[in-house]
């Protein structure tokens, strides 16, 4: 047995933006999954700004409908942290893709809102984590095309229903079997224990930013560049406003 026989955490958000540092968590999914054994968790979450007309096109909330039907932030937060910190505690891997967005979004959210974050709450440090974007990129590195959770999908023969993503529950579950598939194609993946995967991804994506960076740069664009650290950036301050 390895890890990939255990049960892990999916995890994953729908925001107002693209900013960790400044943009709310609108919906957020927590799905545990070990062998056919799935339990969920779902949350809409009145993030308190109005939420752009581009972030509905995405995921199809609006403000009026997190309003009304929406949790206060502060409340649902810590719910999703303390499910987090729980696992993590226990040596349970928190699985997403690109998380290291929904993870420092969540970062800010909770110091926005005078929540103890999760580093605070994890003195070993936020793992473990597993990213099948990460891996990805790692292990199929010049693999050219997108890389979008739905492109992985149909690399790696996940079947999914493209027109259902972009919900933060279909979207864990995509996530969670991509995660399989990826170590059925490159075993050593599974061999690992969860903690050399995690430092081996720290590593992996640092080198990966890094060289986007000098890329874009190379390009004329200085803005947006990726930040090398993982799986919570460095540059997610939060914000009190």
């Amino acid at each position: 047995m390895t890890w990939l026989d255990g049960p892990m955490l999916g995890f994953d958000t729908e925001t107002t933006g693209i900013s960790p540092a400044h943009d709310r968590i609108v919906t957020a999914a927590l799905i545990t999954r070990t062998g056919q054994d799935v339990s969920q968790r779902t949350w809409l979450i009145d993030p308190g700004i109005p939420i752009p007309a581009r972030a509905t096109e995405v995921h199809g909330i609006t403000t009026e409908m997190a309003r009304e039907h929406g949790a206060q932030p502060r409340e649902a937060l810590a719910e999703i942290a303390d499910a987090l910190a729980r696992a993590l505690a226990a040596g349970i891997p928190v699985v997403g893709f690109n998380v290291q967005y929904d993870l420092s979004i969540l970062e800010a959210e909770l110091a926005r809102h005078g929540l103890p974050t999760l580093a605070e709450r994890l003195p070993a440090g936020v793992r473990p984590i597993v990213d099948p974007l990460v891996l990805d990129r790692h292990l199929d590195r010049y693999r050219r095309g997108k890389r979008k959770l739905v492109d992985m999908c149909a690399t790696y023969g996940v079947d999914v229903d493209a027109a259902g993503l972009h919900a933060a529950d279909a979207d864990v579950l995509a996530t969670l079997d991509l995660v399989h598939a990826i170590a059925r194609a490159y075993p050593a993946v599974g061999q690992l224990d969860l903690q050399q995967l995690h430092d081996q991804q720290v590593s992996a994506h640092r080198t990966w930013a890094l060289e986007f960076a000098a890329w874009l740069r190379s390009k004329g664009r200085t803005e947006d560049l990726p930040d090398p650290a993982w799986p919570v950036c460095a540059a997610a301050a939060p914000v009190t406003a």
